[in-house]
């Protein structure tokens, strides 16, 4: 079991994979589930990286017990107290009672106030330091990355990352942990819709976190969800950096809601002209079976953006508006906007969806078109207009 677990030195992996949760925080799918990550550091004094949720602590107690026996845990680092990770801690409190908790003046109020664990603990402040004999361990504060207490754990001594939520992604680890090890398919997509999901809001606070640790000999990434990234270290900062500044590429996400199909016929046609304008990344996304994780992915990988909705009781149709909230909520930067609308007898949803053109500050590329009741040629030749006015925009990057 030791060579099994093993990462480098003297560090293992001891996390365990959620094949039954269906949605993570009770919102998101998780169509291929999730890992908890947690790394046990067996040096001449032990230390235990984060844990893992609750209901999986048996399996968990056994995989450490796998590699040190009977040994002591002298230190558990929190680099984060979302329950998914620290949802063991009373537990291995209670079976290792003299464990020393290393964490920031932040973490210590959640320990508190989630479980009501006390005793001996190393309060950390950026940059300091912990000798575990031949691991040296130094601290890197990283608020709102995506709660306020993150921080992320380096071990100079092999350039190890232990990065809480940060570069995480969603998807079990199947057989193996490491990336050599694995086929990484399915992850990349996954670490897109992770990222746009949950650290969506959060692209100063991740850029800082980058430029902190921008510096430092990185050879392995040990996150709290998905692989344990070696060979791919740079391909998964890219994407966080990528990501953090909202930089996407060419390509037009168009989202509508549709009872009838009246509206889904606009989004057809200005789909239609986009391709025919030479745009080729065109997703279409119709909000009543694609779930909100995937369409929010979709929108942070591509720089274009069309909303159509019908008028509902007056108001914008209720998926498309709980969608704008999502996007708003997530400070979303930097894309090229259109939308459109239809009515059968009183017009409300592309007032309405002028709103969300403000508030979003993204680039208006053209006028919204409003079609009362079905299509007509003026209306095909107003869509038709407004993918090309999206498509011209797109062209102007490649420059």
């Amino acid at each position: 079991m030791k060579e099994k677990s093993l990462i480098k030195g003297n560090i293992h992996y001891v996390g365990v994979n959620d094949r039954n949760k269906h949605l993570f925080e009770g919102m998101w799918p998780l169509p291929y589930g999730v890992s908890y990550n947690s790394y046990l550091i067996a040096d001449d004094i032990v230390a235990l990286v984060d844990t893992v949720d609750a209901g999986f602590y048996e399996r968990y107690l056994n995989q450490i017990r796998s590699v040190i026996g009977d040994r002591p845990i002298q230190y558990l680092i929190i680099n984060h107290m979302e329950p998914d990770h620290s949802g063991s801690l009373r537990l291995i409190k209670q079976h290792y009672p003299d464990i020393i908790l290393v964490g920031n003046k932040q973490t210590f109020g959640m320990v508190e106030g989630f479980y009501g664990v006390t005793g001996e603990r190393y309060e950390v402040k950026d940059g300091d330091f912990l000798d575990l004999g031949h691991h040296k361990l130094r601290f890197y504060l990283t608020p709102m990355v995506h709660w306020p207490e993150t921080m992320m754990t380096f071990d100079e001594t092999d350039g190890v990352l232990f990065a809480g939520d940060g570069f995480g992604c969603f998807g079990t680890l199947d057989g193996g942990f490491l990336d050599t090890r694995i086929n990484l398919d399915k992850y990349w997509d996954e670490m897109v819709r992770y990222y746009s999901n949950i650290v969506g809001k959060y692209g100063n606070p991740v850029q800082k976190a980058l430029a902190k640790l921008g510096g430092l000999p990185i050879t392995t990434i040990c996150s709290t969800h998905g692989p344990v990234w070696t060979e791919n270290v740079a391909r998964v900062v890219s994407i966080y950096d990528r990501l953090s500044r909202y930089e996407a590429e060419e390509g037009v996400v168009l989202v509508y809601g549709s009872m009838y199909g009246h509206t889904e016929e606009m989004a057809e046609t200005i789909a239609s002209e986009l391709s025919e304008q030479g745009i080729k990344n065109i997703v279409l996304h119709n909000v009543s079976k694609s779930h909100p994780s995937s369409i929010l992915m979709d929108i942070f990988k591509y720089k274009g953006l069309i909303v159509g909705s019908p008028t509902y009781c007056n108001q914008i149709y209720p998926e498309v508006e709980s969608l704008l909230d999502k996007i708003l909520l997530r400070e979303v930067k930097g894309r090229y906007f259109g939308y459109f609308g239809s009515f059968c007898w009183a017009g409300a949803a592309v007032k309405r969806m002028a709103d969300f053109a403000e508030k979003s500050k993204f680039e208006l590329v053209a006028d919204p078109v409003e079609m009362k009741q079905a299509m007509k040629p003026l209306i095909y030749e107003q869509c038709a207009h407004l993918a090309r006015a999206m498509a011209e925009r797109l062209k102007k990057d490649r420059n």
